[in-house]
């Protein structure tokens, strides 16, 4: 990796910036929707123009499927980019209320522009998750300043270009750079900061915000669980289950991290999840490893690796995979079982393709588990019972759910996504993230006698 920019490198140019987008904010706040649908457009349009270049730098940056990258990296955000063009004039209304004393009075609450915010992209989907911010804080009438992840350079080299086609430097400027500009960043009076990564770093940056009182999004995760009740139909489940930890090599903050099925259904899932790897991965009978993204460095890797050899000491079973190739930073898609919570890969969101599976005998079982730790990013459940499904929605709490299949809630742009608290605090995607950028300011105006 070429050397980054480090925060000494830039404090003139950060410095300049954000004076320059605080004496902007008003000019951008009292911008009407077409203004802000011609900024969109321009954004939208230099994202389809550079998708090749997107793709060669997200290549450079780390290995993954060119089909995923292409969906995740391009379409994912040039449809986000579409929705806000669509929507925010719509968005943009005030919406009248009637007053309570004195109904000839108006009354009415303002979506208004935060002001000049901060934007912090991770790694995992370097574009698509600091892209579809950018976008509603557009939308919303907000400057930003925007940091990529220094793991992803090439992607944030590519992210700059882009936003200088698009935007003068005191609307939306990009920032490369070490972990020190970050920092950098975060020392400054920012009206919101928007972090998309670990929840150890998202207590960093809530607290660097506190010294502000900056306004806080936190797209964090967690260990996302999976109940199988025992009368759902297993064959499906293993099939999308081997598919979601396919999905970017397992590194995404919504992916499935534990599994609960009955004890007698078990084998069925073992197997099931064997079949469909083998079927995905390894038709020439070697792993195609262009159909499955590396870990994206060896401390990551080295993380992994240790949570599985830790559990596998303390009496956990390789079912299906294991193997872990590290001269490429491959971890072949893993299911273990036999797992306790007393093993590490019970207790450390894992951010890989490997899934423990533990056996329950009654849903309260489960439920007294899930209840007793952090609130996950995202639940699963996979039942034909209506009463079982709604038991566990009320019994336990998760950022989103998916019933009877993974990732559709963070899919579907009209539900908000987001955490809840250790998970992460706010929610987006579309109206949700426009709101999410917006202050809703109260209004009342006295009518004249």
């Amino acid at each position: 990796m070429t050397d980054q920019p480090t925060a000494a490198d830039l404090s003139a140019d950060i410095k300049r910036v954000f004076e320059a987008q605080q004496a902007n904010q008003w000019n951008v706040k009292a911008s009407d929707a077409a203004t802000r649908k011609a900024k969109l457009q321009k954004l939208k349009d230099a994202v389809e123009s550079h998708a090749d270049d997107i793709v060669a730098a997200v290549l450079k940056d780390t290995r993954k499927p060119e089909g995923e990258i292409r969906v995740t990296e391009v379409m994912n955000i040039v449809g986000n980019i579409q929705l806000n063009i669509d929507n925010v004039e719509e968005w943009m209304q005030p919406t009248a209320v009637t007053p309570t004393n004195n109904p000839d009075d108006k009354a009415m609450i303002v979506p208004e522009a935060r002001g000049v915010c901060l934007i912090l992209g991770p790694w995992n989907f370097p574009l698509g998750l600091t892209f579809g911010p950018v976008a509603a804080a557009v939308a919303a009438g907000n400057t930003c300043m925007v940091k990529l992840t220094d793991l992803c350079p090439n992607v944030a080299k590519i992210a700059k270009t882009i936003v200088e086609e698009c935007f003068d430097e005191n609307e939306v400027a990009v920032f490369e750079g070490d972990v020190s500009v970050a920092e950098a960043l975060l020392e400054l009076p920012f009206n919101h900061i928007f972090f998309t990564g670990s929840t150890r770093v998202g207590k960093i940056v809530m607290a660097a915000a506190a010294k502000h009182l900056s306004t806080v999004t936190l797209e964090l995760g967690g260990k996302s669980p999976v109940i199988i009740d025992k009368g759902a139909d297993v064959a499906p489940i293993a099939a999308a289950l081997a598919g979601a930890k396919q999905f970017n090599g397992g590194q995404a903050c919504i992916c499935p991290d534990y599994v609960f099925v009955p004890e007698d259904k078990q084998d069925e899932l073992v197997e099931g999840f064997r079949a469909n790897v083998q079927k995905n991965l390894y038709g020439s009978g070697e792993i195609d490893k262009s159909a499955i993204a590396q870990i994206v460095n060896e401390a990551n890797f080295k993380r992994v690796k240790s949570m599985v050899d830790d559990a596998v000491e303390k009496g956990a079973t390789v079912a299906v995979g294991g193997e872990m190739d590290a001269e490429d930073l491959t971890i072949h898609p893993t299911m273990l079982t036999d797992v306790t919570p007393q093993m590490k890969i019970l207790q450390e969101e894992i951010f890989a393709p490997v899934l423990p599976v533990m056996t329950y005998d009654s849903l309260d079982q489960v439920i007294d588990y899930i209840e007793a730790r952090d609130k996950p990013l995202a639940l699963y459940m996979f039942s034909p019972s209506e009463e079982n499904m709604d038991k566990v929605l009320k019994r336990t709490s998760s950022g989103g759910t998916t019933l009877n299949g993974v990732f559709s809630h963070y899919l579907e742009n009209r539900l908000p996504f987001g955490g809840v608290n250790g998970s992460g605090m706010g929610s987006y995607h579309g109206y949700f993230g426009f709101r999410e950028f917006s202050h809703h300011r109260a209004v009342y105006q006295h009518m004249a006698a």
